[in-house]
């Protein structure tokens, strides 16, 4: 978002915006609650949750850094955001930013995109959470992981070898996916047995041939 800014218009929005960290399970912003902030997620993961009227929720998306939270130029929230790791995001108040956008095409543009992209993603989920099998699900879901992971300028292709945390314990792993606990749970096994990829502890992952990751992912 900053990037599309002149350095006038950063001094201007550094004197409203504040940094904030977060602990894992931090709610960012509640079902149905009134949109007064947006926030750029500078380090983390969020995880994006419908709740239903009888309780039940479902997380519906995730998001990383650089993305913005909160629906732009809506008055009221229609998911909760919650923090899935521990996250620093950089909060905006709502008049400000959209003054901002009105003033600075560059930057609607920018922030366009990037709401684009994440509309692209969540098609793309839907093919993953309608056609794949379940081993196709989660090698999907780790391969969404370790894409996130790879060092700014190098692209969109996996580096030779990359180690990362999973974001989600595997109980929500498995609501992302809609698959059981048992289920992810004997899938990642299978990754890990057939060379897939490796586990250093039950939550950080390590994957040596990304090819093979990708084959995997149907």
């Amino acid at each position: 978002m900053c990037g599309a800014l002149s350095d006038v218009q950063l001094q201007e929005l550094s004197r409203h915006t504040v940094r904030h960290v977060h602990k894992p399970g931090d709610e960012l912003l509640g079902d149905a609650d009134d949109i007064t902030s947006y926030a750029t997620i500078i380090r983390g993961v969020v995880k994006l949750v419908k709740i239903l009227e009888d309780g039940r929720q479902q997380i519906v998306g995730l998001q990383f850094a650089p993305d913005l939270i909160g629906r732009l130029f809506s008055r009221e929230s229609q998911l909760s955001a919650e923090a899935a790791t521990e996250i620093e995001i950089c909060r905006v108040p709502k008049p400000v930013l959209e003054r901002m956008i009105a003033e600075t095409p560059g930057l609607e543009h920018r922030l366009m995109q990037q709401s684009l992209r994440e509309l692209d993603e969540a098609r793309d989920w839907m093919v993953t959470l309608g056609r794949k099998t379940a081993s196709e699900k989660v090698a999907s879901f780790i391969h969404l992981i370790a894409t996130h992971h790879v060092p700014e300028g190098v692209g969109n292709s996996l580096p030779g070898k990359i180690e990362f945390t999973l974001p989600l314990t595997r109980a929500d792993i498995a609501d992302f996916l809609g698959l059981t606990l048992e289920t992810v749970s004997r899938q990642i096994s299978k990754l890990r047995l057939d060379g897939v990829i490796e586990l250093v502890s039950s939550r950080v992952v390590r994957v040596h041939d990304p090819a093979k990751l990708a084959a995997r992912c149907g």
